[in-house]
């Protein structure tokens, strides 16, 4: 359902998560961000990489890498964003460019995602800026 409200309106696009070896993360999203700047609302570069995790796979030997017996570790993160529909291809092009494995794991998810009305509920109670400032908040917006 797309809809606008006095607070949010919706637009539809793309959820991407892409899983890569934690020490190649930044090189990609600065590949991703060459593609398309990743902007939300009144923000650009938004983008969320988790925690590291562990991915698993065996290797079959039909691609580059030789066929492995067992399944191997790799430690990973997961980088996610959201992207329109107009610039979906160019960043899934950045992504198999600059992604250091032969067969990547990209997600590619349909989604609908709210952008807040500029100006509206900013006197909100719950809003950082109305609250004494948490240690969370950049000391740029403090």
């Amino acid at each position: 359902m797309i809809r606008t409200t006095p607070r949010f309106t919706t637009q539809t696009g793309y959820r991407v998560t892409v899983e890569i070896p934690e020490p190649e993360a930044l090189r990609l999203l600065a590949a991703i961000e060459a593609a398309d700047p990743l902007i939300w609302g009144d923000y650009d570069r938004v983008s969320f990489t988790s925690t590291p995790g562990v991915q698993r796979f065996r290797a079959l030997g039909t691609g580059r890498n030789a066929a492995t017996e067992n399944r191997v570790s790799v430690p990973c993160v997961e980088v996610r964003f959201f992207v329109s529909e107009g610039a979906v291809e160019a960043v899934l092009d950045a992504i198999h460019e600059a992604h250091p494995y032969e067969e990547p794991v990209v997600l590619v998810e349909r989604c609908l995602r709210t952008l807040h009305v500029r100006g509206s509920d900013e006197d909100n109670p719950n809003r950082f800026w109305n609250r004494p400032a948490a240690d969370w908040v950049p000391p740029q917006h403090r």
